[in-house]
């Protein structure tokens, strides 16, 4: 399997520090003289070449680094999960089993700690390969990733079919041990590469950072002027009194109180000391009419209102009058992504790359340039977090741009006048003092005295 050409304004991974000690591990198991045992062995009718079993593997580490046989275990089956081993009978099964069972080493030209990526072309050229010589019997998720490549690169199709059709054809040239472990290679990493649904995928690293050397700064003359210049300007810097930060915190205590159910009490009624659950029904996650208490939370703060799912549900109505709605389903989209399946997230990315990024796209969203050249490296290894950077860009231009105009829209105004107001009862006096269990609707509200009671004409207030 030859390298394809390296997508456009592609940088090469920061190479995972865990796979160079497994690396010195595989290097130790190969040393002619302490290593494990290889030799050639016999399958069906078929000889293969420096083969090992399960058995040499596990006692080879037992002995070299004086672990516990559970622990030998754990790490052979690293190793096959990473691909730095494949089993010889059983191809699609990342599992050592300590018997007889025949594995090989894998070739250091598709170990993980390649720099070059796991191109799409390759991986077509692969499936096709499968495909001609299984006359069609490829397993589902296989089915369907052959299928989405023929759609997406379906303008060098011939070319993928050309070059699966030219590597059958030299490799009918090999002998019948070469050609098993080179389809077994070929296999076990594209295991590791592309992993089946629901299979942990071994490779991903979340969002880039920095390696550790790269932060590695010289202690020099020029970083000590940095420094100073650094302290300079944080002196210099303007200051906010102390008289505007308590200004700003009255007025945010003053805006959150009717909002704290332990400062002003749950209307109608407080469902953690009473059997009466109406306040759940009121506030639930999806209601035909919200609470104006609710209502006026989604105009403290974007984020507040995106957490809501009603109120995100209007935003949306909103964002649609506006003919904006995609930014909206944009963020929505990269919220699933972050928070789904770790199987999907591959799907997820070209799904929602095709629907709001790609050229020409149905829903397309409009972000910067310097954004979407990031977007376009992550799509060469999609992982999780690859949109967080547009979907902060187009999460701004709605907090910046909708949101204000939403709070000043008809509909929002239309929203507070429409809202349900729970019925209020008299406040005590003192909201800390709490009558009997089950005695109240709320601990902070004091219900109405009978004429004739203890409180009632003649009593003390």
């Amino acid at each position: 399997m030859a390298a394809g050409p390296a997508p456009l304004c592609w940088r090469p991974r920061e190479q995972m520090p865990h796979l160079s000690k497994m690396e010195r591990v595989v290097l130790s198991m190969q040393d002619p003289d302490q290593g494990v045992k290889m030799r050639n062995q016999r399958l069906l009718i078929t000889v293969i070449p420096h083969a090992v079993t399960g058995n040499d593997i596990m006692e080879w580490l037992i002995r070299k680094y004086c672990i516990s046989e559970e622990e030998a275990l754990h790490l052979s089956a690293l190793l096959l999960r990473h691909g730095y081993l494949y089993p010889l009978q059983d191809p699609g099964s990342l599992v050592l089993r300590p018997d007889e069972t025949l594995y090989r080493f894998q070739t250091p030209y598709f170990w993980t700690s390649t720099l070059w990526p796991a191109a799409e072309l390759d991986y077509a050229i692969y499936l096709a390969k499968k495909n001609i010589r299984k006359h069609g019997a490829l397993v589902d998720h296989e089915k369907k990733q052959y299928d989405q490549l023929h759609r997406k690169i379906n303008y060098m199709w011939d070319l993928v079919v050309m070059q699966a059709r030219e590597q059958l054809r030299a490799a009918k040239q090999r002998r019948k041990g070469d050609r098993l472990v080179i389809a077994c290679q070929e296999q076990i990493y594209w295991l590791v590469n592309r992993p089946p649904p629901g299979v942990p995928n071994m490779l991903e690293q979340g969002p880039e950072r920095g390696s550790s050397t790269a932060r590695r700064v010289p202690m020099n003359t020029d970083f000590y002027k940095w420094e100073i210049e650094c302290c300079r300007k944080a002196l210099g810097r303007t200051r906010v009194k102390s008289s505007v930060s308590l200004e700003a915190y009255l007025k945010f205590s003053s805006q959150h109180r009717p909002h704290d159910p332990i400062m002003s009490g749950c209307l109608p009624s407080n469902p953690w000391i009473t059997d009466d659950d109406t306040y759940w029904a009121m506030n639930a996650s999806s209601v035909a009419v919200p609470t104006k208490l609710r209502v006026e939370r989604w105009g403290f703060s974007f984020q507040e209102l995106l957490e809501d799912p009603v109120g995100r549900a209007h935003f949306m109505d909103f964002l649609r009058k506006e003919f904006s709605a995609e930014n909206l389903s944009f963020w929505e989209a990269c919220e699933e992504l972050r928070h789904g399946g770790q199987a999907q997230v591959p799907g997820l990315v070209d799904a929602v790359y095709q629907q709001f990024l790609a050229p020409g796209a149905a829903r397309w969203v409009n972000i910067d340039s310097q954004t979407m050249e990031w977007t376009l490296e992550g799509l060469s290894q999609p992982h999780r977090y690859m949109l967080d950077a547009a979907q902060l860009h187009i999460y701004m231009l709605m907090k910046k741009d909708s949101y204000p105009r939403f709070l000043k829209s008809d509909m929002y105004k239309a929203l507070l006048a429409e809202a349900v107001i729970p019925p209020e009862t008299k406040r005590r006096v003192f909201p800390f003092m709490r009558k009997p269990w089950h005695s109240s609707s709320s601990p902070a509200l004091l219900p109405a005295t009978a004429p004739g009671g203890p409180g009632g004409e003649g009593g003390e207030a």
